[in-house]
C-alpha cells in the first residue's frame, strides 16, 4: 500500500516548499504521546536516510521512517478547512481509536 494526498495537500506542501525555498518533500512520521498513545508528526525533509521509504503523488515526495511505515501504511493525507480553522487531516486505515481532542490515535 502507498502514502496518498490529495490534490489539495499536495497544493499545500508544494506552497510550503516554494515559501521555504528549500527541501525534496515532507516527512510523515508517528511519535509515542498523547491520551492514546501516538501522535502524527509532519515535517520538512531535507535528506533522505538509509531506512525511509519514499513515495511520490501528484508530484510531492513523502518519506517515511521504517517504524513509522508499520502505523501509516495506506494512509491518505488530506488539507481541510472548517471555519477559521486549516489543516491537515490523516486518514489512516490502521487507527483503532483516537482520544476525545482528536491529537493522538492507537492502533
Amino acid at each position: 500500500m502507498a502514502i496518498t494526498l490529495s490534490e489539495k495537500a499536495a497544493q499545500r506542501v508544494r506552497t510550503f516548499l516554494i515559501n521555504r525555498g528549500s527541501g525534496l518533500g515532507v516527512r510523515l512520521g508517528v511519535k509515542t504521546t498523547g491520551c492514546s498513545g501516538m501522535a502524527y508528526q509532519l515535517e520538512f525533509v531535507d535528506d533522505i536516510n538509509d531506512d525511509d521509504t519514499v513515495f511520490e503523488d501528484r508530484g510531492v515526495k513523502i518519506v517515511i521512517d521504517a517504524k513509522s511505515l508499520l502505523y501509516l501504511e495506506g494512509t491518505h493525507l488530506d488539507f481541510v478547512r472548517e471555519g477559521i480553522n486549516e489543516g491537515f487531516r490523516f486518514e489512516n486505515p490502521n487507527v483503532k481509536g483516537e482520544c476525545g481532542c482528536g491529537e493522538s490515535f492507537t492502533v
